[in-house]
């Protein structure tokens, strides 16, 4: 099982084409579905979901498209990733909605929570500044 979906996947590398492009211009949605090689009607639901959102707005026009609503540096993985796929859990059990009755002491739990704060704190440092410098 991926921990990132396809469309995950596809909206992270539509969003650093966008990180490129931040303060130059606004980017049609057939470029990104062209450059990012992503069906174009594919593109348009993902672009929604980002603009629902508030990462992406859409320009109107003869030169519009979509372009980020913040700095590049501004915006997370981890907000790319809820933006499509809600919120990743290691297991049920590191859900903070779940309410297992074996909680607090279950000893697996205890290893699980600790490799979920990992993967929450990863995603929420990485940028997409930092996708664009390889970082």
């Amino acid at each position: 099982m991926n921990i990132l979906r396809k469309n995950t996947d596809y909206a992270l590398r539509m969003m650093c084409n966008l990180a490129g492009n931040y303060r130059q211009r606004a980017v049609s949605v057939r470029m990104l579905a062209r450059q990012e090689d992503v069906s174009y009607q594919f593109a348009c639901k993902i672009l929604q979901k980002l603009q629902v959102a508030d990462l992406v707005e859409s320009v109107m026009g003869p030169a519009g498209g979509y372009r980020l609503c913040r700095e590049p540096e501004k915006i997370t993985m981890l907000d790319v990733i809820q933006a499509m796929q809600g919120n990743i859990t290691v297991n049920r059990c590191t859900d903070k909605y779940d309410n297992c009755p074996r909680q607090p002491n279950c000893p697996v739990s205890i290893v699980l929570r600790r490799l979920q704060r990992n993967v929450d704190e990863f995603f929420v440092k990485v940028t997409l500044k930092d996708l664009l410098n390889n970082k």
